[in-house]
């Protein structure tokens, strides 16, 4: 091994935003921590995929960490129960998840089970979402928030759910809602359980800044709050209004704007309060960010507090608020969506393959080669540390001009052929250099350039999509070597035929880069790569870019004595289901294949014994999973 250069640890920046949930091993391997028992040796990740391999369950696929999902619930929980016991705030926390966030029933029911100690309840923003947070049995003090736009039908169902004891608040989002939830109630002749939703003025910073202030696409401003108001007392129905609702924002990087968004929310409230409204929920929405960089800044893919410190935040700017106000402390709501599942869901791929951009040897010039066959081998003679800027410019001059002498036909393909291989060789000294001189060389980012490319087992715009749409930034790590130093350095292609199926912007110790270091792919033993943090939205967002469907995907349970149970395996999507995802009948194309194939075994271009082995190819296929498979036949 490579003494004079760092370890990849140091290169990857594991323990800064791994937040003790992922570990190197001493032989190298990523592993997960289990939070509940921190003395529990680490389970090295490479040896779970070995067991679902075993098991018949193959990368790519998605793992979720039940472990993970239940220590988040507990943190967020008892962060805000330890702040309110600090500032002896007279009310209690009730959080609610944003089923939008991840919509899977392993998830939400997870969610369900590790809440109910805690009161924890469900946000819904669509009439799927209620009847989903329906269909669990919360616990008694639980809410069921139900936010979006909402129809006649959504506002019937939400008000005769609380017949079976759920707390279904209806927040009302416009005037206009008000009048469908003010005649829904009139029929059923039952009051509801209300809250309007707030637009702040108050504009957060990062990637989702559009989403709040007063050009928000959601809530009501001051105008319309009170005409809502006005119309529920003029119905008799004041008495139902009990939550006001406010979107602080999604992924807020900055603590400052947390407070100051808190600090008007209050202002609504007691306002509210003075005109006759009987609130006594604070529902300040989402916004508690990941810091997926580790960098602990006010960033758009990192934040510069803790859990503990935003909870803190909240609870303390209430409390002064209220006091100050003379009114008694409300139930604290927040729709912590991405900090509680974030964490909790990786995904894994095997790089298949890789294409270099250097090359070991070189080869010598033939007699009758272009000049500049010649004048490239020659930049080897000059090469050191003293010139490599000049002979990285030279490579590039002769190379691009005896492409051009290509394309004019002056020289053939196989002297063309030669001066690649040259270049490329002069492109392996050349980053050897400029290794060894580190980041005091100019030409470190000219290098990132040509950097290989590892062609990986997923699609991105299944598996990432935020990745692809939003430029948004998961840590990537390597699962195994390590103990060894990277030799190589690249960026990841996905298997769609698409030239945005790639990742180029990587999370590493010293910050954000366009490559990621990697090792020469070995020979006898797949090579993984883990992407970290994935579980908010990734999985609800993802398309069918090439027919790539779902992944497979796992949940385990981390156990104390260094193993895992294996609580749930979901196949993933076989090319028949994609295809009636996208109007085609399976069915149907089983049969046109088998008519096609007839046609051709009677007109004798197709023998009769090749007919089964055609039918069984297809049929195989159609019966297979969307991915590239390693031990396909």
């Amino acid at each position: 091994m490579d003494q004079s250069r760092p370890l990849p640890e140091d290169i990857y920046g594991v323990e800064r935003w791994s937040r003790g949930l992922i570990t190197v091993t001493p032989e190298g391997e990523i592993a997960l921590c289990d939070p509940a028992h921190p003395e529990a040796a680490p389970i090295p990740l490479p040896g779970i995929l070995h067991d679902l391999d075993e098991r018949g369950i193959a990368a790519p696929l998605l793992l979720r960490v039940s472990s993970f999902l239940e220590a988040e619930i507990k943190h967020l929980n008892q962060s805000f129960a330890d702040a309110i016991a600090r500032m002896n705030y007279k009310a209690p926390y009730r959080g609610v998840f944003p089923i939008k966030v991840n919509q899977q029933a392993q998830v939400i029911d997870r969610i369900v089970e590790f809440g109910k100690p805690y009161q924890y309840g469900l946000e819904a923003g669509s009439k799927p979402e209620l009847v989903i947070a329906l269909a669990h049995r919360l616990s008694k003090e639980a809410l069921i928030v139900c936010n979006g736009v909402k129809d006649a039908e959504f506002v019937r169902l939400a008000i005769l759910s609380r017949r079976l004891g759920f707390n279904t608040v209806i927040v009302l989002e416009s005037p206009k809602e008000a009048e469908t939830v003010i005649e829904v109630s009139r029929e059923l002749g039952e009051d509801p359980l209300l809250g309007v939703r707030v637009k702040l003025t108050q504009k957060i910073g990062g990637k989702w800044q559009e989403s709040s202030g007063d050009r928000s696409a959601f809530g009501m401003n001051s105008d319309q709050l009170l005409r809502v108001v006005d119309r529920l007392r003029d119905e008799g129905l004041l008495h139902c209004l009990k939550l006001q609702h406010s979107h602080l924002g999604s992924q807020v990087p900055d603590v400052i704007d947390v407070r100051r968004a808190v600090a008007e929310a209050c202002r609504y409230f007691v306002a509210l309060t003075a005109e006759g409204a009987p609130l006594s929920h604070l529902d300040l929405g989402g916004g508690l960010g990941v810091d997926y960089t580790g960098e602990k800044k006010a960033s758009e893919n990192s934040i510069n507090y803790t859990v503990e410190e935003y909870c803190h935040n909240i609870v303390e700017t209430v409390t002064y608020a209220m006091d100050e106000a003379g009114l008694e402390h409300p139930v604290l709501v927040t729709e912590s969506g991405r900090a509680l599942v974030a964490t909790s869901s990786m995904l894994i791929f095997e790089a298949m393959e890789s294409t270099v951009y250097d090359a070991p040897d070189t080869p010598e010039p033939e007699e009758e080669d272009h000049h500049l066959v010649s004048d490239l081998a020659a930049v080897a003679g000059y090469l050191g540390p003293q010139r490599v800027q000049e002979c990285w410019n030279d490579a590039i001059y002769y190379r691009d001009e005896l492409r051009a002498l290509f394309r004019r036909g002056v020289v053939d393909l196989r002297q063309m052929a030669r001066g690649e291989r040259i270049y490329l060789s002069l492109m392996s000294r050349i980053k050897g250099i400029v290794a060894a001189q580190g980041d005091e060389s100019d030409l470190s980012e000219d290098l990132h350039k040509i950097a290989d490319v590892y062609h990986c087992n997923f699609s991105l715009f299944q598996s990432l999509p935020d990745v692809w749409a939003i430029d948004q930034l998961h840590p990537i790590v390597p699962l195994q070597m390590h103990d060894q130093a990277p030799d190589r350095r690249a960026v990841l292609s996905d298997i769609t035929c698409d030239s945005d199926g790639k990742i180029d912007r990587f999370i590493l110790g010293d910050g954000i880069a366009p490559s990621l270091p990697v090792h020469s792919l070995p020979e006898d033993k797949p090579y993984y790569f883990g992407v970290f943090f994935v579980g908010a939205y990734q999985e609800t967002l993802g398309d069918l870019h090439n027919l790539f469907g779902d992944t497979n995907v796992v949940t385990i349970d981390l156990r104390p004595d260094g193993g895992f149970d294996l609580l749930h395996e979901q196949e993933g999507d076989t090319i028949a289901e994609v295809m009636a995802a996208v109007e085609f009948d399976p069915n149907d194309c089983v049969a046109a294949f088998r008519k096609m194939v007839d046609e051709a075994t009677s007109a004798g271009t197709v023998k009769t014994s090749e007919r089964k082995l055609l039918m069984d190819a297809y049929r195989d296929s159609i019966n297979g999973y969307t991915y590239y498979e390693r031990h396909s036949g």
